[in-house]
């Protein structure tokens, strides 16, 4: 059976919408006017299912979180992943995506796991979200790993709207400032300048140097937002098809000032939650470690994590494992060593996560302040220039007119 979304009218000639499950369109028509429903639309289920002319809002975090907590209740509680998404598909928060839903739903009855039902479906799901749910279905724990996913992206939410929020002012004064210098640079300050000539005075030196530069930087400014469409879109491309690219511009995000260590305190992070899991679970190291690889969402540790199990199967200890694996924090090295010692390895690391967790938050928000300070700084020299481009000119004047 096919879940598929539709569009009519009743007998009183009310407009009708919703989803129904039958064998295929005919079918479904065929049940609808079982119902009283004359069918105008019936289209699958999926994501390009449009409503009305429009689409339909995407599968946002939050909505993710969402669905991923309350998925984790129901099989916590026993019930089977497909009768556990029939539930959700009444659940009143999700009704937004309930089409995108009966879809996944749809996929995982025919035989598809969650993780590539989804990761099809909705192109909003990340690869780390993937290969945390495959470590679910691999381990045996859905319910915990779809738990902890929904934990990470509500944290990862409430950062980016304590960023969001905290840039709101300083962006609000750059936009400001653009728009009052943009209109001095294209009104007043050309105004002074005829008026100088025809006084057969000279502008001042600044107010010459912001006018020309003025000019360069919008046709530089056009320029460049062209550049960086087209620039765009070809790395999009490159990161989508060449695995070889992906891993070099990922090198170079780790040696970035700031956020390379930002980025390397996330991926971390990511390596050791899912780690932790998989050996709680009982999952072998020979698994474990590339899937950790492949939920951190860093193509170089991937990368790095899958030569390194090659290694680990030759007899290498964990302990150098880990330290052959250069993206991750060079802590992380001693946490293991220690949890093998102690014959505690998941407690450690879920030790060690915790210290990257807070180290990932204090990054994160020196970042917020530096960039704040830093727009604010720049704000603030730009107006003061375009203040003395104007006040100049009438001072030279007045000058002029009173030796």
């Amino acid at each position: 059976m096919t879940t598929f979304e539709y569009k009519g009218y009743d007998s009183s000639g009310r407009t009708q919408s919703g989803l129904i499950e039958a064998a295929d369109p005919k079918d479904a028509r065929k049940r609808l006017a079982a119902r009283g429903i004359l069918a105008e639309t019936v289209q699958a289920a999926g994501p390009s299912t449009r409503r009305g002319g429009q689409r339909q809002k995407t599968f946002t975090a939050d909505i993710r979180t969402m669905f991923y907590r309350e998925l984790a209740a129901l099989l916590g509680a026993g019930v089977a992943m497909v009768p556990a998404l029939d539930v959700i598909l009444q659940a009143p928060e999700l009704k937004q995506v309930r089409t995108l839903l009966a879809a996944v739903r749809d996929a995982v009855r025919e035989g598809s796991p969650l993780s590539a039902a989804l990761a099809n479906t909705a192109r909003q799901v990340t690869a780390f979200e993937v290969a945390v749910m495959e470590v679910g279905e691999r381990a045996g724990g859905m319910n915990e790993a779809l738990a902890r996913l929904a934990v990470f992206l509500e944290e990862q939410e409430k950062l980016r709207e304590k960023l969001v929020t905290a840039l709101i002012y300083p962006a609000l004064v750059v936009a400001l400032a653009v728009i009052i210098g943009g209109l001095v640079l294209v009104f007043l300050l050309p105004m002074a300048q005829r008026v100088f000539v025809e006084a057969r005075m000279e502008l001042p030196m600044l107010t010459r140097v912001i006018l020309t530069g003025g000019r360069i930087f919008g046709v530089l400014l056009l320029l460049g937002a062209v550049a960086t469409a087209v620039a765009w879109g070809e790395i999009r491309r490159r990161i989508r098809t060449k695995a070889a690219w992906r891993i070099r511009l990922d090198r170079r995000l780790f040696r970035l000032p700031l956020i390379g260590g930002g980025w390397q305190n996330l991926v971390s992070l990511r390596f050791v939650r899912v780690l932790e899991l998989l050996l709680e679970r009982g999952v072998g190291l020979m698994e474990s470690v590339p899937l950790a690889g492949r939920a951190s969402g860093s193509a170089w540790l991937e990368d790095c994590a899958r030569r390194e199990t090659a290694a680990l199967g030759e007899g290498k200890p964990l302990v150098a494992v880990i330290r052959g694996i250069q993206p991750l924090h060079p802590s992380l090295a001693a946490w293991v060593q220690a949890g093998e010692a102690g014959g505690n390895l998941p407690e450690l690391l879920d030790h060690a996560a915790q210290r990257y967790q807070q180290s990932w938050d204090r990054l994160a928000t020196r970042g917020m302040m530096f960039l704040e300070v830093g727009l604010t700084m720049v704000v603030g020299l730009f107006v003061a220039l375009i203040a003395l481009a104007v006040l100049l000119p009438i001072l030279q004047m007045n000058k002029g007119f009173h030796p």
